[in-house]
């Protein structure tokens, strides 16, 4: 089944040469099927490369799946044009009436900031104090999934005496639960990040459990016990080169910048990277849709129940 878009999206034409089935709102109108109901906020810079790499993993089951993109209207977007943004995105305030099956909350490349520094960042309290009432389930990704352990949990963010970038071994901690169902005991996973938060942390906090983590790379995968919030601190979404563009453009600022660990064969940056992480991306993405969302959401989306606890002071 078709994950649903607007006609023009840029993104629509990459996933339908990839035989990702796509749909157009007004085909959708058509068919007498009440698809889910998900929403996007796309903090990252990069957002027509970003919507591609969601769509493409929302679009990958058999459930449809009409999309809402989000921005922030508190901040001014300087990578993406203005007529893009008009054409495919709505504000938190145009939304805020309405509830959703689903949210995606993406990373940004602001960890290094306090929170509070972030020029968006009561906005975003905002958008976060509402998801818990009116979104079934939030799957909150990298810094994204940072902020949302510390606006609903108080759990802090760490900085890292070295960028943490490549694609890590990760453990299954609790083979029993949805979200991860299929997975192998082992898996690979891509991570890019500054900060991190603590396993130690996550376990002392109330209502949640680790379910994922890495030697190298730590927590990767958390989730409140009702699937309500789910937290994943890498970037399952990333495509082959995304790792290797950050590297040029990081390198190109400082040169001793080492490369993704894991990520080219041999460490060799000079041969073409291989896509290492791509099953279980697609799983856990399919396993949020299906579990945390499709299979608990009530069928009119105005009946979401706001059973969740307020958030941490």
């Amino acid at each position: 089944m078709p994950v649903i878009i607007p006609s023009a999206l840029p993104a629509r034409a990459t996933l339908e040469a990839e035989n990702v089935f796509v749909m157009t709102r007004g085909r959708a109108g058509h068919q007498d099927i009440r698809p889910l109901r998900i929403a996007i906020v796309n903090l990252m810079p990069t957002k027509i490369h970003t919507e591609t790499q969601l769509l493409r993993l929302l679009g990958s089951t058999p459930l449809q799946v009409e999309i809402t993109l989000l921005r922030m209207g508190s901040h001014d977007s300087r990578n993406t044009s203005s007529a893009h943004l008009d054409s495919f995105y709505a504000t938190f305030d145009e939304v805020s009436a309405h509830k959703f099956d689903g949210l995606v909350v993406t990373g940004a490349p602001v960890e290094r900031l306090e929170f509070e520094e972030v020029d968006y960042w009561p906005e975003l309290c905002d958008l976060l104090d509402w998801s818990r009432h009116n979104v079934f389930s939030t799957l909150h990704v990298c810094w994204g999934a940072q902020a949302a352990l510390y606006r609903h949990h108080g759990i802090p963010k760490y900085p890292l005496p070295e960028k943490v970038s490549g694609v890590f071994e990760h453990r299954v901690r609790r083979p029993g639960e949805p979200i991860l169902a299929g997975f192998d005991e082992t898996f690979l996973a891509p991570h890019s990040r500054h900060t991190e938060v603590r396993a130690d942390d996550l376990r002392s906090a109330e209502g949640l459990v680790l379910l994922a983590d890495s030697d190298e790379a730590g927590v990767y995968l958390a989730a409140s016990r009702d699937g309500r919030q789910v937290f994943v601190t890498g970037h399952p979404e990333y495509d082959r080169h995304t790792l290797a563009v950050e590297y040029e453009r990081d390198r190109a600022v400082d040169p001793a910048t080492e490369p993704p660990r894991h990520y080219y064969p041999d460490d060799d940056p000079a041969r073409p990277p291989l896509m290492t992480w791509r099953s279980h991306s697609y799983l856990l993405y399919a396993n949020w849709l299906n579990h945390a969302v499709y299979q608990r959401t009530p069928f009119s989306v105005a009946a979401i129940p706001a059973e969740l606890p307020p958030a941490a002071d």
